[in-house]
């Protein structure tokens, strides 16, 4: 299973700081993150979404273990 991580507004929108979730592309959990937190929808084409600390196309594959983060962008200095 993946590990889902949100941060700040993307936390907010889904309701939580973390979740496990077993798609197996970027492409399949947006779709799933989006169908399963309404709220997060129209935030996340906006947030950077990182595998294991790297960006990756939404075609990249999902391993065991991996650790998605959900950042959405950041103001301020």
């Amino acid at each position: 299973m993946t590990t889902v991580r949100y941060f700040a507004a993307a936390e907010e929108a889904a309701g939580r700081a973390e979740e496990r979730r077993d798609e197996p592309t970027l492409a399949a959990l947006r779709d799933a993150l989006a169908a399963d937190h309404p709220d997060l929808e129209p935030i996340l084409p906006r947030c950077a979404v990182l595998i294991d600390g790297r960006r990756h196309d939404d075609d990249a594959p999902l391993t065991p273990g991996a650790t998605v983060d959900i950042l959405p962008p950041f103001a301020g200095g």
